[in-house]
């Protein structure tokens, strides 16, 4: 049996200090060489089954995320999703959402303009559901400086006040524990800890469909898809298939791969290497006297007032990101104790 070392070895060869994630996950060999294939296939006029990748590609979400396949919908955007759900709000429906969470998961509730939309803190963010609620949103992992939301907390809140839950899992799915079975509505794009070309993300839904219309259904939404193509379609998916986008092929192509390699890998595994990896980090920057932003147990580490030092450390091989001000470090499965080092290193100067 191959071990965890050896088969991110065959799959993965940065020529950089590579610590940037949560901006943009590396793509797997396996993931390459899918992409390729489908490529010169379609070039070639012999173009591959892509549509049996999008099939593959969600029943992998599926088994990560703890739920069945028919509960998952695969599309190509986190931002579409979340403004599928807000469309299915009623007017003048109360949401509940956290400060400074990501624009494509907050923003579809605030330009419906009929909604009221309360913002509060991330840690007071199962404090503020109350009666009347009818939505609660958040991003399990935050994009900005990696603190992880009380989830929880959160759905019990929601559930004693009658609300529903929905998480953008973007910056979580791939390292952190999921069961997406816990709350209504989850959503990721793939390009991150998944290890996806972009162009690949999912939403789950519940057993029930959550009360959405399928706004955007095109002909691949359809129960029979090949017998949807002219007209109106005579019978939706009765999963969530029918919240599909009509997919990116060569993204789902590669993707399907990618995240195979993460089931192989396990993402228990994953994790115990991601948090060895930020903890390393957090604690070296403590000895240069500087302090991240509180993040216990997360992958994404971010430092205050250390953004400005991005471009520097790109020119130093050393890629991180600078978001708001702050420089932010992802540390995924690819990476060493010597990224960890390097990173340090350069900060010291």
């Amino acid at each position: 049996m191959e071990t965890f070392e050896n088969l991110v070895r065959a799959e993965f060869a940065p020529r950089n200090t590579y610590l940037n994630t949560a901006t943009l996950g590396l793509l797997p060999a396996r993931a390459v060489t899918a992409l390729r294939s489908a490529v010169d296939a379609a070039a070639a006029g012999r173009p591959t089954d892509m549509f049996a990748d999008v099939e593959a590609a969600r029943a992998s979400f599926a088994r990560l995320l703890r739920v069945p396949d028919r509960r998952v919908a695969a599309g190509g955007s986190a931002a579409v999703y979340s403004g599928l759900i807000a469309a299915a709000l009623p007017e003048g429906a109360e949401v509940v959402t956290a400060e400074d969470d990501f624009t494509s998961t907050v923003n579809p509730f605030h330009v419906r303009g009929d909604l009221k939309v309360r913002t509060v803190p991330l840690d007071r963010l199962a404090d503020a559901v109350r009666p009347g609620t009818a939505l609660v949103v958040v991003s399990a992992a935050q994009s900005a400086d990696g603190r992880i939301a009380d989830l929880p907390a959160i759905r019990a809140a929601a559930r004693e006040h009658g609300a529903r839950t929905y998480v953008d899992a973007s910056q979580a799915a791939g390292w952190l524990d999921l069961d997406a079975d816990h709350y209504d509505f989850v959503s990721a794009v793939a390009f991150k800890w998944l290890l996806c070309p972009r162009g690949v993300a999912f939403l789950v839904v519940p057993e029930d469909l959550g009360g959405l219309r399928p706004l955007f259904a095109g002909w691949v939404a359809g129960e029979r898809p090949w017998d949807s193509c002219y007209g109106p379609i005579g019978e939706l998916a009765r999963s969530a298939r029918r919240f599909d986008e009509s997919p990116a092929l060569f993204s789902y192509a590669g993707g399907r791969r990618s995240l195979e390699l993460v089931a192989e890998l396990g993402v228990d595994a994953i994790r115990a290497h991601d948090l060895a990896l930020a903890d390393r980090f957090r604690a070296g920057l403590r000895s240069l006297g500087h302090e991240p932003v509180p993040a216990p147990a997360s992958a994404i580490v971010s430092v205050p007032g250390l953004g400005r030092r991005q471009g520097e450390l790109s020119e130093a091989g050393v890629e991180v990101a600078n978001r708001a001000g702050h420089l932010r470090a992802a540390f995924h499965l690819y990476n060493t104790q010597a990224d960890v080092d390097r990173l340090l290193d350069v900060l010291a100067g």
